[in-house]
């Protein structure tokens, strides 16, 4: 996409209680905006915020022409608050930050330079730093990573977030995904398209505490893992094979033994450890399967991914008169239902 194409540059911010920090990320980003040559808009998802996010979102909005403002009914989590704001994006490319200033808003610029240079359809920042989080974090993310690319057929980059900017032809690729059980990381890499990395230093958090924790992480991860490949049901399968030949072999062995030593009362605790094994084995499948019918369940339902409480378009769109191609999915959903009513 050549320079006089990009025209509007829409920046997504998903947040979720950030009162401490989202003034400082509010005025970083914006002075990075207004130092381009185009158009931006700010649009701040707010994720069913429970402290003074909110209100300071409006302040922010009635003094910045360009900030538009999505409320959620509820908290959906990030990864369905980011796919509202790409909804309701309207640039010709969209950038996706963090707002706890881990991202830093400067990198934007490079952002762009390196988007319009090789003509990509997304530019996605690398992480060659982790400031401020513990060895095991660290450890575990690095793991994950790995583990997702030896599991999946769908090449997730390696150590990288949310941040990343996206051609309007990724970001409406990205809209006809409207699965509930949502691994942005790996639906930014499943639609393909031409994409590059650019490295950065990711700094510590500005203020505030991180909302994953490392319970909420195990949960992510295996959100991820079950999104995007079917290795554990066939590691299940292979395992429950693997254990039918070694009990056939072991009674294949008693019954030689059997018949030419004779028959010695077996050992009691020999036994009650296969007899555990086997049923933990058992109990780990059901489990992976109920974690794959889980979500299968949770997808027939087809409920919308989100509802909006409120929604403050910024003024600089309601002067232009410049109406969001929004496919308002929720709403449309109610309609049918109602009109299926009468």
């Amino acid at each position: 996409m050549a320079q006089k194409d990009l025209r509007l540059l829409s920046v997504v911010a998903p947040v979720f209680n950030e009162q401490d920090g989202i003034h400082e990320f509010s005025q970083r980003l914006s002075a990075v905006l207004q130092s381009l040559s185009m158009r931006s808009e700010i649009i701040y998802v707010n994720d069913g915020s429970s402290d003074g996010t909110l209100d300071a979102l409006r302040s922010f909005s009635n003094n910045n022409d360009n900030v538009a403002i999505i409320d959620l009914s509820r908290n959906f989590g990030k990864e369905i608050a980011i796919a509202a704001g790409l909804d309701y994006a309207t640039g010709d490319a969209v950038v996706v930050i963090d707002s706890d200033l881990q991202d830093p808003p400067e990198i934007i610029p490079e952002l762009i330079r390196v988007f319009e240079k090789h003509r990509c359809d997304a530019v996605y920042a690398q992480r060659t730093s982790r400031k401020g989080e513990t060895f095991l974090k660290r450890a575990s993310a690095h793991l994950f990573y790995r583990v997702m690319s030896r599991l999946s057929r769908i090449d997730v980059p390696y150590d990288t977030g949310d941040f990343r900017l996206l051609s309007r032809r990724a970001v409406d690729a990205l809209r006809q995904l409207r699965e509930h059980h949502r691994f942005m990381k790996g639906l930014f890499a499943w639609i393909g398209f031409r994409q590059i990395a650019l490295q950065y230093e990711r700094d510590s958090r500005f203020a505030g505490d991180s909302k994953f924790n490392y319970w909420r992480l195990w949960n992510f991860s295996l959100e991820g893992i079950t999104s995007f490949t079917i290795a554990p049901l066939k590691l299940a399968t292979y395992a429950g094979l693997i254990a039918a030949i070694g009990a056939g072999a072991y009674g294949l062995l008693m019954i030689i033994r059997t018949l030419i030593w004779g028959n010695p009362v077996a050992g009691y605790p020999s036994l009650l450890v296969i007899i555990l094994f086997l049923g933990g084995l058992q109990l780990i499948t059901l489990g992976v399967m109920g974690e794959y019918l889980g979500r299968v369940f949770n997808e027939t339902k087809r409920r919308p991914l989100y509802f909006v409480q409120e929604y403050h378009p910024s003024r600089a769109s309601q002067r232009e008169g410049t109406k969001s191609a929004v496919k308002r999915v929720g709403l449309e959903q109610s309609d049918e239902i109602d009109n299926l009513a009468r």
